[in-house]
């Protein structure tokens, strides 16, 4: 089928994203892109506590069981959390469902600064956990499903990547209230009264940001999300609007074709087609594979592997560490920022093979080093580490959550990211409880099985995933359900939008000096469009000739997106 002349490229914004409305959207949209640094705040605030002696000396200097409690308590809220996070986000909307989990992390943190033992500590980490659950399912939904089209790769990767950020604050904090307030309780009750801070403004401003036009018109809102949708995504700020027009147009189809396809959206209808069972088989390896690269190992267990290569100095593991956030958080960036550019295809094949690569060195070097004694091979062990972080980043870290999303279909998901939420919790588990098991047991040996794994990572990724690069939310989801479904989405979109044009399009004839004017029809707008080239795009106000190549910068050849 071919694509209708016109399409969502000749009606997007292409200069720079502050000089349009889509300026206050993505302001509004870094309230749920806040949820992240919360999240990274929050999972790197405990071992920032540890390291302080009055923390230490208040709980008693707790070890064992109970230290291995207290690391695991707010993945146990998060768990115990998941299994409501998708209805409430599917029922009550987005918005209410971060506005929830906001309130329930803003009491854990008040439970959390006033404890008076580690028992009391440890469940506020749980009411933690239990709340961020619900705002780490609804923020990023919220940001793929309100985001201007082509701001929404970025900001959805953005998202996770973000977490370093909350990480990299939390080292500080722990770091500053030490200093100023070394010796007394508020060297640790400080840091914790600092997590309140972004629930606060989560819970006062969330009612600003707009809802979901998404879940809006899956409720039968039409009215309202048409009204978000000219607010935020169509410069004139009109309904008619043939951006407004063609958005609003694929999301109705998409859900009709959704529901036609399963006749509930309950659990069991994320496998109940085969293209719901090949998009819950790659989102649960991507989930396995996020946290199974090798990264687990230094991400928990740094000062293990450190040690494993001769490097025992606090003050040296210390400052690997804390560069290693900051790379981290440059790497994940830049990652986020290539997606459109790359694709999402490229950089994952691109991240795997040079993780691969870069693990094999590192496990040569530590080999080396453990078997040899080579003190040249445990000094080369560390920029391997920071340059398997490169590739890791670029890819995982932006784009877990990105491309689980987009490619969910909006009836599953909330449920589909719950799964794959849970799956990471679970891996997650797995590296705290196996990698220091296997490490103490093996030694460098253990470093073979992830390089093993690696290539069973690679040989997945080129073998299932779909690139998704240039395509509308709706567009991209119906990539799975079949050739045809991602062509009606664009021919439908594109019908609408060239309905709109020619009933809003006024066509100059003749060339006397009172020149006459008619409306036109569909049909004849096209003809007219076809013969007069840049005129007719100057009729909407555009100044550019958008060539047929100009229009394809959006739209990547179909070739490329099939499914394998």
């Amino acid at each position: 089928m071919a694509y209708p002349e016109w399409t969502i490229v000749d009606f997007i914004h292409r200069g720079p994203w502050w000089q349009n409305r889509i300026r206050l959207l993505n302001l509004w949209l870094c309230l749920p892109l806040l949820t992240s640094c919360i999240n990274g705040l929050d999972s790197s605030l405990v071992n920032g506590l540890q390291i302080l002696p009055d923390w230490q000396i208040y709980f008693h200097e707790p070890d064992g069981k109970t230290l291995g409690l207290l690391s695991a308590a707010q993945v146990i809220g998060s768990i115990v959390g998941l299994p409501f996070t998708p209805i409430c986000s599917d029922n009550l909307g987005r918005r209410p469902t971060l506005f929830i989990g906001s309130l329930f992390m803003l009491a854990g943190v008040a439970v959390q600064s006033a404890s008076t033992s580690i028992g009391m500590f440890i469940g506020s980490r749980c009411i933690i956990g239990f709340g961020l659950s619900f705002a780490l399912n609804a923020a990023p939904l919220l940001i793929t499903e309100l985001a201007y089209p082509t701001q929404r790769g970025k900001l959805t990767s953005m998202y996770n990547s973000s977490w370093y950020f909350g990480s990299i604050v939390a080292a500080w904090i722990c770091y500053a209230a030490f200093r100023a307030a070394g010796g007394s309780i508020w060297s640790w009750r400080i840091p914790t009264l600092v997590q309140a801070i972004g629930p606060i403004l989560q819970i006062c401003l969330i009612w600003f940001v707009p809802e979901s036009p998404r879940f809006l018109v899956a409720r039968g809102r039409e009215s309202e999300a048409s009204r978000i949708l000219a607010r935020y995504h169509a410069n004139s700020g009109d309904e008619r609007d043939p951006l407004v027009v063609f958005e609003m147009a694929q999301i109705r189809y998409a859900l009709k074709l959704e529901k036609e396809v399963a006749k509930s959206s309950s659990w069991s209808s994320l496998y109940s087609t085969p293209g719901n069972r090949r998009r819950m088989t790659i989102i649960i390896a991507l989930a396995i594979f996020s946290q199974w690269s090798g990264n687990g190992l230094v991400s928990y267990y740094i000062n293990l592997v450190l040690e494993g290569v001769g490097i025992s100095d606090t003050g040296t593991k210390a400052a690997i560490n804390g560069g290693l956030q900051v790379w981290n958080l440059l790497a994940a960036m830049t990652g986020a920022l290539l997606v459109d550019r790359l694709g999402r295809r490229t950089l994952f094949i691109i991240s795997n093979v040079g993780m691969l690569i870069d693990f094999g060195a590192w496990t040569i070097t530590t080999a080396l080093y453990n078997t040899l004694g080579i003190a040249s091979a445990a000094k080369a062990t560390v920029p391997f580490v920071f340059i398997f972080y490169f590739f890791y980043d670029i890819a995982y870290t932006p784009m877990l959550i990105a491309y689980t999303l987009e490619i969910l279909p909006f009836n599953i998901r909330a449920k589909g990211f719950a799964v794959m939420n849970f799956v990471v919790s679970l891996t997650l588990a797995f590296n705290q409880f196996v990698n220091p098991w296997a490490l103490d047991a093996i030694g460098w040996k253990y470093y073979l099985v992830y390089c093993g794994w690696l290539i069973i990572e690679l040989v997945f990724i080129v073998t299932f995933i779909v690139e998704t690069r240039g395509r509308t939310l709706e567009e991209t989801a119906a990539l799975f359900d079949g050739e045809q479904q991602p062509q009606d989405l664009v021919q439908m979109g594109g019908e609408a939008a060239t309905t709109t044009m020619a009933a809003r399009t006024t066509v100059r004839l003749g060339d006397s000096e009172n020149e006459n004017e008619k409306n036109v029809t569909p049909r004849d707008f096209m003809e007219l469009r076809s013969h007069a080239g840049p005129s007719v795009y100057a009729a909407y106000g555009k100044t550019k000739d958008y060539t047929t190549e100009h229009r394809q910068l959006y739209r990547v050849n179909t070739s490329d997106s099939d499914v394998l």
